[in-house]
């Protein structure tokens, strides 16, 4: 983390913060952010082994103790629970951060409807139960309450062969927005960010369908792309940052600007630039040829990266900062790792 980079003095110090997803990757970063400028840290995930890394990694680079509670953001009486108990452990809770999300990258005719309800109750049926069970702590805090919501720039326009996704980014969107206005006469704020691509490792943890092998070396290329990505120290700072100046939105790297105000002056060409580019990505596998090509879900580690395919090839070309990443912050590889 660099330090340099934050204020000596925040005025978010000693708030109470629970960021969902915060175990790894962005939830991690911005736990480790919120914990540096002093504010007493919740860290929720699903994964109890994971969240314990996560906990030491943030208090070795920090210097701050941080709690943890295993949570499945899809159940509503498990988010209330563990809203109550952040809320009783630090006498109040100033600002909860909803980051908890699965990213699924397929072509549409490799998928069934469980894969979009899936996506949907964990990021936006998520959000919407951490939301709903943190605003009267929200409501009831001495320094007015500040909500993050995380979405995504493909909440903003759909990404070819990441349907599920967008869909319920988009979702997610729509409920900060939302939120923001319904609460405006209650004194706190709801910020609602749409990153780009970032470097967190993610890839390892996103589940592949199709042809997953090619599926998960594009992703994988584009997300670690130096110019097309943006460094996740970096992120997480301008959102910490966007929540103490309680911004209302915050849309993260210059790509994912120009394609959200692009999309918003011309939808239909970008709706037809974006068919032209699905062109360009893995075709589904035949039905006769499934077995062969592979059309199951797979998590990135899961993946066998060791033949010296072009698909390879073409991952490593962007993939190098993003492999980092995901040893850096957290992206836990269970079992046996696929050779790199």
């Amino acid at each position: 983390m660099n330090v340099a980079s934050i204020p000596r003095r925040s005025e978010l110090a000693g708030l109470s913060a629970l960021i969902t997803g915060g175990s790894r990757g962005l939830g991690l970063l911005l736990s480790a952010r919120l914990a540096q400028r002093g504010c007493l840290v919740t860290m929720v995930a699903r994964d109890e082994d994971e969240l314990r890394r996560g906990a030491e990694w943030a208090e070795e680079r920090t210097g701050k103790k941080v709690s943890t509670a295993v949570c499945d953001v899809r159940d509503r009486h498990a988010v209330e629970s563990v809203v109550r108990q952040a809320d009783a452990r630090h006498g109040g809770l100033d600002i909860v951060v909803a980051n908890a999300g699965v990213i699924q990258v397929a072509p549409v005719a490799s998928l069934d409807s469980g894969a979009f309800e899936d996506a949907m109750a964990t990021m936006f049926g998520g959000a919407v139960n951490t939301a709903l069970a943190a605003l009267p702590s929200l409501r009831a805090s001495d320094t007015r309450g500040r909500l993050c919501l995380i979405g995504s720039v493909g909440g903003l326009l759909a990404v070819p062969h990441m349907l599920p996704y967008s869909c319920a980014k988009a979702a997610v969107g729509a409920l900060g927005e939302g939120l923001r206005a319904e609460t405006a006469g209650d004194g706190l704020s709801v910020t609602t960010v749409h990153p780009g691509l970032m470097r967190t490792g993610s890839h390892l943890q996103a589940e592949f369908g199709g042809r997953s092998s090619q599926e998960f070396a594009w992703f994988s290329a584009l997300s670690g792309a130096p110019v097309v990505s943006m460094d996740a120290e970096r992120a997480a700072e301008r959102i910490v940052r966007a929540l103490e100046r309680r911004r209302a939105r915050l849309v993260l790297t210059p790509a994912a600007r120009a394609a959200s105000v692009a999309h918003g002056v011309a939808p239909a060409t970008i709706t037809r630039l974006s068919g032209l580019a699905a062109r360009l990505l893995p075709a589904p596998p035949s039905a006769a040829g499934n077995a062969a090509t592979g059309s199951g879900i797979e998590q990135g580690h899961r993946i066998d990266r060791s033949a010296a395919t072009w698909t390879e090839k073409v991952r490593r070309l962007g993939s190098g900062l993003n492999d980092r990443a995901a040893r850096r912050y957290n992206q836990r590889i269970p079992g046996p790792p696929a050779s790199a």
